[in-house]
């Protein structure tokens, strides 16, 4: 028996009382994929990103480990939540427009406290000035350097569109801007090289792709690690007890790691290991994260249906974007038909051992996106379910 059979035997028992649709998450691989990011990061925090987990059990799991301290979280409500639910140290990833949840923050010292913001425009300080209310507490800032390669003086650019912040004169400047403002004080620095930690480098059956993407991020993580040194000196020269550098992504880990300059990592996916990160010579995980869709048509020989299962990942379109069926191994889906929104047909020779009611497993492309299409997340060690836990969704929230 393979490795991937005895697991869906295992999981076929622990929720043979259980009717599909339903989510899981193995312990035992989510412990070990926790484990395999802290030998990565060499010995410097990792802050989690509570996006990739949208689960608030499984986030004070991990953040029980040692290695692990802190939330980046994904939108300014979330992060007043999670600070309220008593996480003592959460950075928002994004800028935000939320006005009302400004309010609260400077009107609260416990949040105020707790809960740091990202900026890189003077802009957004007007807004979150403008939203106070007359809650005066100081607000926490953190500034986002634009991590992107740039080549050819500018006219070739690779990574996301994220800060408008380049350079060390750039982000200097805007830390200038915050110091001199009463209200704000800046923290730290973030930058998410989305380019490296985001991009999977071992792409099945295109090696020449593949072998193009090492080399541009060989050439983006050099250039990155002497401009993020310059940044960080220039920002120091402004705010000399910055309390924190923040950098890197599951897929980097180790290379941000390495950086002198950067003080703590950001990862989540690589707890869940969704299909996304099957594709990355820096590192291997376990997938932790799957959902089951019971069998409820058998159409012919070689195809079986199951209930819905097309629950696409954000990003651009594209097969990759879709959740994989992955146990029974060898189901595949009718490319006329793809992943269904109400049903599913799936082909394969192991269709044809599969009967009415069975579960066929899934792997959702994305992390913490899998928890916005299900309330409750079943925590499976061995053979046997041991709790289950709410998602964000299942305790009503669905904060974007």
């Amino acid at each position: 028996m393979t490795a991937r059979a005895a697991d869906r035997a295992r999981y076929d028992r622990a929720t043979a009382h259980l009717d599909a649709p339903l989510a899981i998450v193995d312990l035992e691989a989510f412990d070990a994929n926790a484990a395999d990011l802290v030998r990565r990061a060499g010995g410097k925090p990792i802050r989690v990103a509570s996006k990739s987990v949208r689960c608030r059990a499984l986030l004070e799991r991990v953040l029980a480990r040692d290695g692990f301290a802190g939330i980046m979280s994904f939108t300014l409500a979330e992060s007043l939540w999670l600070a309220r639910s008593g996480f003592d140290d959460v950075l928002l990833a994004y800028p935000s427009a939320d006005r009302a949840a400004y309010a609260e923050l400077a009107g609260d010292p416990k949040l105020a406290a707790a809960v740091t913001v990202m900026v890189d425009d003077v802009a957004q300080l007007d807004l979150i000035d403008a939203s106070r209310g007359g809650g005066r507490e100081v607000v926490r800032v953190c500034l986002e350097l634009d991590t992107s390669l740039k080549l050819l003086g500018g006219r070739v650019r690779v990574g996301a569109l994220r800060s408008p912040l380049h350079s060390p004169a750039q982000v200097a400047d805007v830390a200038r801007a915050v110091a001199r403002r009463p209200g704000f004080e800046v923290m730290g620095i973030m930058a998410y090289e989305g380019h490296v930690a985001g991009v999977g480098d071992s792409l099945a059956g295109r090696p020449l792709r593949s072998r193009a993407i090492r080399l541009m991020q060989a050439t983006a993580k050099r250039e990155l690690a002497a401009r993020r040194a310059e940044v960080v000196r220039a920002v120091r020269a402004v705010v000399p007890d910055l309390e924190f550098v923040n950098g890197g992504g599951t897929g980097s880990v180790q290379h941000t790691a390495a950086e002198d300059a950067v003080t703590e990592i950001a990862a989540g996916s690589g707890l869940y290991v969704p299909r996304l990160f099957d594709n990355y010579t820096s590192f291997s995980g376990r997938p932790s994260a799957l959902f089951a869709m019971p069998v409820v048509r058998r159409p012919g020989v070689g195809v079986v249906t199951v209930l819905g299962g097309g629950y696409p990942a954000s990003g651009a379109a594209g097969a990759d974007r879709s959740p994989v069926p992955y146990l029974p191994e060898g189901l595949r889906y009718d490319p006329q038909e793809g992943a269904g929104e109400v049903q599913t047909p799936l082909l394969g020779s192991p269709a044809d051992d599969l009967l009415i009611g069975d579960k066929v497993w899934f792997r959702h492309a994305k992390a913490g996106e899998l928890c916005e299409r299900f309330d409750t997340l079943h925590l499976i060690e061995g053979d046997a379910v041991t709790a289950t836990v709410p998602t964000y969704r299942g305790e009503g929230h669905t904060f974007l």
